[in-house]
């Protein structure tokens, strides 16, 4: 008896790209579909509560769609990696084109990420809020407010170091992310040189905020758990892990640019 080919995902694969089978694209969307599901929840435990976790999953099947079409089989690289990419990017391009951060609020972040360079190359060490504030020209209850807004967006994500963080204003993560007959994306992030660095970074956070990133991207608790861990509150959480992401991309952006 033969075997069908659609019972099996490798099968799938085959209708799809060697045949251009819609119906298995679109059950391969179906299959891989907890992915999106898996990512949209991570994001949403960061975002206010008036995000809806359905219209992230909804943005996120975008990039399940798109992984799924320029994935090239022949790479050492598993699908759901790449994909987890292309979802993430889907789904903070979406969150983006809301526009319902405030570009002052952006501006703020490049300027706390800019202070954090100007003052750990010239301290050599971590900077205290009121050292940061002091630089900024505001208080520290100000640099506070601000932390708390930009806690609040997709603008400080982890996931962007993953595909240039440093991007342009208005410039899509999808967009920054080579395609096919580029260099693979992931492999991109996985370089010895990207590693190195964040790895190095991570270890000069302050302990705490080192311990949010472990749990949150590492041991995949939320906000909420980590505030448990730590016996402080959800929102403090959301700052630490504001900061600590800042401090990651400033480091990240220094050293390659002064490669």
């Amino acid at each position: 008896m033969r075997t069908d080919p659609r019972t099996d995902v490798s099968g799938l694969w085959d209708a799809y790209k060697d045949e251009q089978d819609t119906d298995a694209r679109d059950s391969l969307i179906l299959n891989y579909s907890p992915l999106v599901k898996y990512v949209a929840g991570r994001l949403a435990s960061s975002l206010p509560q008036t995000v809806d976790t359905a219209d992230l999953i909804s943005y996120g099947i975008f990039g399940l769609i798109d992984a799924i079409e320029k994935f090239d089989r022949a790479r050492a690289i598993k699908f759901e990696t790449y994909a987890i990419a292309r979802i993430k990017g889907a789904i903070i391009d979406e969150l983006r084109a809301m526009d319902w951060v405030p570009r002052s609020v952006r501006s703020r972040a490049r300027e706390i990420e800019g202070a954090y360079i100007v003052l750990e190359n010239q301290f050599k060490r971590v900077p205290t809020d009121a050292e940061v504030a002091t630089h900024m020209g505001i208080t520290t209850k100000e640099l506070g407010d601000i932390l708390t807004k930009l806690s609040y967006t997709s603008v400080v994500s982890f996931e962007e170091l993953w595909v240039g963080g440093d991007r342009e204003e208005g410039q899509s993560a999808l967009g920054s992310i080579k395609d096919d007959a580029a260099e693979d994306p992931v492999a991109i992030f996985e370089s010895e040189e990207i590693k190195t660095i964040l790895a190095g970074a991570i270890d000069r956070l302050p302990e705490r905020e080192k311990t949010v990133i472990a749990l949150y991207y590492y041991e995949g608790l939320t906000l909420k758990e980590i505030g448990q861990v730590l016996g402080v509150t959800e929102s403090r959480v959301s700052q630490l892990h504001t900061k600590s992401v800042l401090r990651l991309r400033a480091r990240l952006h220094s050293a390659l640019t002064s490669a």
